[in-house]
């Protein structure tokens, strides 16, 4: 299919996978001319990924990342695993102290060797900023966060799609990217039925 019919396909404006091209993030097509080439079905679907990243507020950075796992992904699903949620971790300072982190990814059964170090450092910059306000999680609530997180790790590996590398890595960055604040919605409104349960009451706005 030409550029156009490209367009049409997948929803994205010809200016726009023009873009995609310059950047390297879709592969140029078979060439059917000096001026113009040739577009097929893994062209829409990388569209979709694309797009589905862009829209989920993941920077052209992220996209760059998912796209050389999906151009050279790893053959072990754990790094499949580790590369696409690297695409969607924001930046963490490299000399944050990682030992409250450590402590927590004990408790939870981990391996330091077995887990990626961006996202153990994250996890050191959420525990660094509640210390920042004084404020402390409770042990009862945080072995209650690491059970119930640990669970739904477990049931959404299971879920991983193993159609393809495509499906499986926008199933990764996608649940992070847009589930993540489902689950903390979730979390208010679990906190509302509990509260309501405890202690009676209404909202009044």
């Amino acid at each position: 299919m030409r550029i156009s019919e490209l367009s049409a396909a997948s929803g994205v404006p010809v200016a726009t996978i023009k873009y995609y091209l310059r950047e390297k993030l879709l592969p140029e097509g078979a060439r059917t001319s000096p001026t113009q080439a040739s577009y097929g079905v893994a062209h829409v679907q990388r569209l979709g990924v694309i797009r589905a990243l862009v829209d989920a507020g993941v920077g052209i950075a992220g996209v760059r990342k998912v796209v050389r796992v999906l151009e050279e992904p790893p053959e072990n699903p754990y790094d499949l695993l580790g590369a696409a949620n690297a695409a969607v971790t924001p930046a963490v300072s490299a000399d944050i102290d990682l030992t409250a982190a450590l402590a927590l990814l004990e408790r939870m059964g981990g391996d330091v060797e077995k887990c990626f170090p961006d996202q153990i450092a994250a996890v050191a910059q959420a525990l660094a900023a509640l210390d920042r306000a004084g404020f402390t999680v409770p042990d009862r609530v945080m072995d209650a966060y690491l059970t119930h997180l640990s669970a739904i790790a477990e049931e959404e590996l299971a879920a991983t799609p193993a159609t393809s590398i495509e499906d499986a890595v926008r199933y990764v960055v996608l649940g992070t990217a847009l589930v993540e604040p489902l689950i903390l919605a979730l979390r208010r409104v679990a906190e509302q039925v509990a509260a309501s349960r405890r202690f009676g009451g209404a909202p009044t706005g």
